[in-house]
């Protein structure tokens, strides 16, 4: 099977990404043979709380954060970007290159969004629930958990989200539907099961199907085969896939078993190495 594009990876243009690069990664895709990839850096205007304490309260992300512990995430250099896009593409002519942009929360920033997408073409524009609210403010799940019941906040996190495919915000892909499930906090509550969940997800899932948009395989951790079967059954048109790298060495992971799960589950590839995978039925 020939490995779909990795339409989800993130290079020094990403405001979080310390370690990346744009041209280490496409060596990189070039030496494992990936067809084509997607550079979707952070577009991000939500400020949130980061924690004094707690295991993703990093040193680098409360340097960044002012004295009240909220982070402003930086504007994108959208201009610097597409002139690497350019070099890059001169560089790597066997790699298709796609443009693009992982934009958050973009149902509360669209003025913002559409901004930033009047500056050049974008290719693939992902959208992303990273922050719910806290308080008078906003915070990532992995600092929610510690004093949030974990089901009552994976629930809300699925409320969410047709509320952000509302509409006709600029964006073809709902990036990782599972995010808080990156954080779950399976010590106090155990492996975590889709199916107590199944009306929520199932509800967040055929929104997104009604609205036309792509739902992303993300291989950060492995999309739960059960999801999938969902999307399929609420009237997903179609799938990508994205690895979320943050570093060169990282793209693709997990591609192998994420699209034979695709391919199991009525999706199949494209006709262009870096087209969404239609439903076959």
């Amino acid at each position: 099977m020939a490995m779909p594009a990795d339409s989800h990876v993130h290079t020094e243009f990403s405001w979080d990404t310390r370690v990346g690069s744009m041209e280490r990664t496409c060596e990189r895709a070039v030496a494992i043979g990936l067809p084509a990839i997607a550079f979707t850096e952070h577009v991000d205007h939500t400020r949130w709380t980061v924690p004094a304490t707690g295991p993703y309260a990093s040193d680098e992300l409360r340097a960044a954060a002012d004295p009240d512990g909220m982070i402003t995430p930086p504007a994108f250099d959208a201009l610097g970007y597409l002139e690497t896009i350019d070099r890059c593409r001169t560089r790597f002519p066997q790699l298709r290159i796609l443009t693009g942009m992982e934009v958050g929360e973009p149902h509360w920033h669209a003025a913002q969004c559409a901004r930033i997408l009047a500056t050049g073409t974008f290719d693939r524009v992902l959208g992303s629930l990273h922050c719910l609210p806290d308080g008078a403010g906003f915070a990532e799940p992995w600092a929610l958990f510690p004093h949030r019941d974990p089901a009552d906040l994976v629930r809300e996190y699925l409320t969410e989200i047709p509320e952000m495919v509302a509409g006709d915000h600029p964006f073809t892909v709902l990036a990782h539907i599972d995010y808080p499930l990156r954080f779950w906090p399976a010590d106090r509550s155990g492996p975590f099961d889709p199916m107590p969940f199944e009306e929520h997800f199932r509800y967040a899932l055929r929104a997104t199907a009604a609205s036309g948009r792509a739902l992303e395989i993300n291989t950060r951790i492995p999309l739960d085969a059960t999801i999938l079967r969902w999307w399929h059954e609420e009237g997903g048109e179609a799938v990508t896939f994205g690895s979320d790298a943050h570093q060169p060495d990282l793209i693709a992971h997990g591609f192998p078993e994420a699209a034979a799960m695709a391919e199991a589950h009525g999706f199949r590839p494209g006709s262009r190495p870096y087209d969404f995978w239609p439903r076959t039925n």
